[in-house]
């Protein structure tokens, strides 16, 4: 006997709201069909706007603690149905069980920081008589919030990133529609029901499903949104950009990252962490470890014992507590990763281990010798492949790793204080990780990049500055 597949519905003004068209969802994994998912008109699109626009003033008007408090609900039932949420995002993303739960601990910390934030929005004083004329004057700031916001969040951090949007968002007070992506909805849908049950006001947070070009573009363009927050590919970016107008925007878009390995450092102690940050989540990571520059006296024993310590790496299912490595995204991604692979192999690289498949699972893959020029190099992969090359210095090193039309974060192992300050001085990058690999993240600190990385920070304080507009007022004394 067959199961009945669920039909989920559009959140829409506090309401669950039937479609006129649905999609079949199916498992990056198995193929099974997971659900059927509601596919938005630009009718539907508009309601969500006009229903966060509708309901900007009265979030507005909710105190900081009863916001806090709504944010601190939705960790409690975050918390209380922990294994239901990383059972869900293993399912609709084909991420290792161990890695999902991961997530939700994640997720949670990131509600946790928002609730917090939402009582420390503050402004400042300014001493207007420090300048002739501003006598008699006293002037502070304060924020507000900025009205709609249009979220639109990418696959491989289905709950968290939608976290890092929603948390800062309502936490400032302000309403958000919000666009999961088209593989990972059950998680947006799911964290609707909690903000429903922490007694988010209707129309506060609308969530609707479907193609970039009508539910994305309608987002961007329409007057009554005032700022997009975006995680995805620069492609998508810059277009965004370029249709938002004055609107503001934030974008955490793509990164190719690196890690440096100075000549002296302990290999045993960090090649595990190395192989981590290149195959967690199937490499599926904006800040996933993509490049290696190792000091050439280090060079083949590097090599040796990070290729040994992938082969232990465990690939299959993705619910399977012991997996390591699973399904990518789509059939297309395998495919477009092969595709780069063998054009690796065609200009001189070497296959270590790794480059083939097994269903839509891509095995672990590492690639020596690969001219920057090649895709695999010089693009984001955006897969389980990495990168490991010789250099003769850091120097050399550090002008490979900018090498890049990408710079969101790089890494450097080295025991030398010197070595460490001269990286971070000249490492053109979001963000220099010192003795750790750049896949690092907490949840908390200021978060974005540079060139085609994107602008603007995420990390809930620095977002809540993004989504917030500075007012000062002067008040003179001197009536």
């Amino acid at each position: 006997m067959r199961t009945a597949i669920e039909r989920k519905k559009f959140y829409i003004n506090g309401e669950w709201v039937e479609a006129q068209s649905y999609t079949k969802l199916f498992s990056p994994y198995s193929s099974e069909v997971l659900a059927e998912i509601p596919l938005a008109s630009e009718q539907d699109v508009k309601r969500a706007i006009a229903a966060a626009y509708e309901t900007r003033k009265k979030i507005k008007k909710i105190p900081a603690h009863e916001r806090a408090a709504i944010l601190e609900r939705v960790v409690s039932f975050l918390q209380q149905r922990a294994e239901e949420a990383a059972t869900i995002i293993a399912k609709e993303a084909a991420k290792p069980i161990t890695t999902a739960k991961a997530e939700v601990a994640r997720t949670i910390q990131t509600y946790k920081f928002a609730a917090e934030e939402a009582k420390r929005i503050h402004g400042e004083t300014i001493p207007l008589d420090a300048a002739p004329g501003g006598e008699h004057r006293v002037a502070f700031t304060m924020r507000e919030p900025i009205g709609v916001i249009g979220a639109i969040t990418p696959f491989n951090f289905p709950m968290n990133l939608v976290a890092h949007k929603l948390g800062p968002a309502i936490a400032a007070g302000n309403t958000v529609v919000l666009k999961p992506a088209s593989q990972t909805p059950l998680s947006a849908y799911f964290i609707a029901e909690l903000f429903e049950q922490a007694g988010l006001p209707k129309g506060a947070l609308n969530v609707v499903t479907g193609s970039g070009k009508t539910v994305g573009d309608q987002i961007v363009t329409d007057p009554r949104v005032s700022m997009v927050t975006f995680t995805g590919s620069p492609e998508v970016g810059i277009g965004i950009r370029n249709k938002a107008g004055l609107k503001r925007v934030t974008l955490e878009l793509g990164s190719n990252s690196a890690v440096i390995v100075d000549e002296k450092v302990d290999v045993d102690r960090i090649i595990p962490r190395c192989v981590v940050g290149a195959f967690s989540f199937q490499g599926q990571v904006c800040i996933s470890l993509q490049r290696i520059y190792v000091h050439k006296n280090r060079y083949k024993e590097f090599v040796e014992k990070f290729t040994e310590a992938v082969k232990q790496l465990k690939v299959g299912d993705p619910l399977d507590p012991s997996t390591d490595v699973s399904a990518l995204i789509s059939e297309k991604d395998v495919e477009r990763s092969l595709q780069w692979i063998e054009e690796a192999k065609q200009n001189g690289a070497t296959v270590a281990i790794g480059g083939e498949r097994q269903g839509n699972i891509l095995l672990p893959t590492v690639i020596l010798d690969a001219a920057p020029t090649m895709k695999v190099s010089c693009q984001e992969v955006f897969a389980p492949i990495v990168l490991i090359n010789q250099v003769s210095s850091i120097d050399e090193a550090i002008e490979r790793v900018n090498d890049s039309r990408y710079g969101l974060q790089a890494g450097i192992y080295t025991d030398n204080v010197h070595t460490a300050w001269d990286a971070a001085e000249k490492l053109h990058v979001g963000g220099v990780l010192i003795n750790d690999i750049p896949t690092f993240r907490v949840d908390h600190m200021p978060y974005g990049g540079v060139k085609e990385s994107g602008f603007g920070r995420e990390g809930i304080r620095y977002a809540i500055e993004e989504m917030t507009e500075l007012k000062l007022i002067i008040f003179n004394r001197n009536r």
